[in-house]
C-alpha cells in the first residue's frame, strides 16, 4: 500500500520553527555574552584588588627597609622575581631568612654578605598569596624617568595605572549589545504578532510607563541612600587632607633621599603619646651648615616648582639666624605648622604603645611617607579602620618584654595549642575592648 502524505500544512509551521530557532539562538547569545562579560570584569577587578592589597601589604611590611626602585636598608625590589631562580626559595627567604640561609643557597648567601650580614626581618605571617600580591604591586610601580618637557619636574608623582579604559570599552560593548538584542527581540515579537493576528498596542511614552517610573524611583532611592550614608560616615574625617605649610618640608628629601630616621625629628613617637613636632633648633642642627638645596626639583601637587633654597631662608627667618653672624637663639620663633592628623577628643591613641611595644612601622598608618613631598593624611583614621587593624595585626611576642605578662599565650604557643605562624592578634589581648581607646 502506498501512503500519501500531505506536506501542505507544514508551510504554516515554518515561521514558528524559524521563530523558535531565532529565540534559541538569542538565548544562547545572551548566555555567551553574559559569561564573557562576567569573566572579563572578574579578572579586571581581581587584578586591581590584588594590586591594591599588595600596596597595603608592602606599606605595612616592606616599606620601612625597601623601596621599589632604590636601595634603602635593603635592596631595591624592582625585578626581584627575576633575581631568584626559584620562586619557592623567595617565599622561604621572606618568611624566614635565617632558616633559609642554612640551606646554602648561593644567591641568598651573597645577598646576606652584601648587606654586612644583617639578617632580614622574618615574616611568617605572610602567606604565598600575600607575597604574590606584594610582587604584583611592585610590578605596577613605574621606573623613575627623565623630567618631562614643558616645565614639569621629574619628581612629579606618576599616576597609578588603573582599568578605567578597559571598563569603558566593556561598558560600550555591553551597551551596543543591549541595543542590538532589544531590537532583535522587538522584531521577533512583531513577527510573532503578525503570524498570530494580534493587533499591536500603541506604544506608551517612557515617562508614563509605570515600569520605567518604578525603576527610576528605586534607582534614585538606592543611590541617594548610598551617597547620604557615605557622606554621613565621612563627616569629621580628613583623608587626603594636604594643607600648604609655612615652609615646604619634603619628607621625600629628608626621610627618603637622606635616610633621616623619623624619630630624629619626631622624638616623642618612641617615648610618649604624641609624635611631637621638631623645634626650630632640631632643624638648625643640620641647616646651620646646609644653606642651599641642590637636589632634585621640588614640586607641589599642583605642579608648581618650589625653590628649596628659598625655603631654607624661611627657616633662617624663624630661627633668627643670619649667615656669617653669631646665632642669637633668643630671636627664634616657633614655626606655625598646620596639623594634619587629628583624632576626636574622646579617642585615646598612644604612639609609643604602637611603635615601641607593638613595633608598628610608620608607613602602616601614614603611608609611604618617605616618598611624599607635602604630607597628606593617608588613612581615614576611622574607628572601623582601627578595629580592623587590631583584628588582623599580629603581636610580635618574640623577644618583646612588653608582652611577657601574657604567660598563657606564650605557653600555648610553646605547646602548639596556638599556631605560631598565625600568631596572636591585638584583638586577643584586648585590643578591641572599648576602654582601650575610649576613656
Amino acid at each position: 500500500m502506498r501512503f500519501l502524505v500531505n506536506f501542505a500544512p507544514l508551510k504554516d509551521i515554518f515561521p514558528y520553527l524559524t521563530l523558535f530557532v531565532h529565540m534559541t539562538t538569542l538565548r544562547n547569545l545572551v548566555k555567551i555574552v553574559t559569561i564573557f562579560l562576567f569573566i572579563t570584569f572578574s579578572a579586571a577587578i581581581g587584578n586591581q584588588l590584588n594590586a591594591q592589597d599588595g600596596k597595603a601589604l608592602f606599606s605595612a611590611n616592606c616599606a620601612s627597609c625597601h623601596a621599589v626602585n632604590k636601595k634603602l636598608t635593603g635592596p631595591a625590589l624592582a625585578g626581584v622575581e627575576d633575581r631568584w631562580p626559584d620562586k619557592q626559595n623567595l617565599y622561604a627567604w621572606i618568611k624566614n631568612s635565617a632558616a633559609f640561609l642554612k640551606t646554602g643557597d648561593p644567591y641568598a648567601t651573597n645577598l646576606y654578605n652584601e648587606y654586612n650580614k644583617v639578617a632580614m626581618n622574618n615574616f611568617p605571617g605572610l602567606s604565598d598569596a600575600d607575597i604574590d600580591a606584594i610582587l604584583a604591586y611592585i610590578k605596577t610601580v613605574p621606573a623613575p624617568g627623565a623630567a618631562p618637557a614643558g616645565g614639569a619636574a621629574a619628581g612629579a608623582p606618576a599616576s597609578e595605572s588603573d582599568n578605567s579604559l578597559v571598563f569603558g570599552i566593556l561598558s560600550l560593548i555591553l551597551a551596543v549589545l543591549a541595543i542590538i538584542l532589544l531590537q532583535v527581540n522587538s522584531n521577533l515579537k512583531k513577527l510573532s504578532d503578525d503570524k498570530l493576528g494580534v493587533t499591536p498596542q500603541a506604544p506608551i511614552p517612557f515617562y508614563r510607563n509605570k515600569r520605567y517610573i518604578a525603576f527610576t524611583a528605586i534607582l534614585l532611592f538606592v543611590l541617594g541612600g548610598y551617597y547620604t550614608t557615605v557622606g554621613a560616615m565621612n563627616l569629621g574625617r580628613s583623608k587626603d587632607y594636604q594643607p600648604e605649610q609655612p615652609i615646604y618640608y619634603s619628607h621625600k628629601v629628608h626621610a627618603g633621599v637622606n635616610q633621616i630616621n623619623c624619630q630624629y625629628c619626631h622624638s616623642g613617637t618612641y617615648q610618649g603619646k604624641q609624635a611631637t613636632l621638631p623645634s626650630v633648633n632640631v632643624c638648625m642642627n643640620c641647616h646651620t651648615a646646609i644653606n642651599e638645596y641642590k637636589g632634585d626639583p621640588l614640586v607641589r601637587e599642583n605642579g608648581e616648582i618650589v625653590d628649596g633654597t628659598a625655603e631654607i631662608k624661611k627657616l633662617y627667618k624663624y630661627a633668627g639666624f643670619t649667615e656669617g653672624q653669631p646665632w642669637d637663639a633668643t630671636k627664634a620663633q616657633p614655626i606655625e605648622w598646620i596639623r594634619i592628623h587629628n583624632l576626636p577628643d574622646h579617642v585615646y591613641f598612644n604612639h609609643a604603645q604602637h611603635v615601641n611595644a607593638g613595633q608598628v612601622a610608620c608607613q602602616q598608618c601614614h603611608g609611604e611617607i618617605q616618598n611624599m613631598g607635602e604630607v597628606k593624611q593617608f588613612s581615614d583614621l576611622s574607628m572601623g579602620w582601627c578595629v580592623n587593624c587590631h583584628r588582623e595585626t599580629k603581636v610580635q611576642f618574640k623577644d618583646n618584654g612588653f608582652y611577657s605578662i601574657y604567660e598563657k599565650y606564650h605557653e600555648d604557643i610553646r605547646t602548639g595549642k596556638i599556631d605560631s605562624a598565625k600568631g596572636i592578634t591585638v584583638e586577643k589581648i584586648g585590643g578591641t575592648e572599648c576602654q582601650k581607646c575610649h576613656y
